[in-house]
């Protein structure tokens, strides 16, 4: 159960990232905040399987 809420945890994280940085800097842009969100997303998936994932 340990490993399930650590996961949780990283997304929710995650979703708190996207939309903080949605929020304050991106609010009117449509293009740059998907682009920006993808690139976010990318980043702790990329984190995710190098440092998190076990093998």
């Amino acid at each position: 159960m340990g490993r399930q809420a650590a996961l949780a945890l990283y997304v929710v994280a995650m979703v708190v990232v996207v939309i903080g940085v949605d929020v304050l800097i991106f609010r009117h842009h449509f293009w740059p905040r998907l682009l920006v969100n993808v690139g976010i997303v990318l980043v702790f998936e990329a984190f995710y399987l190098r440092f998190l994932k076990a093998s």
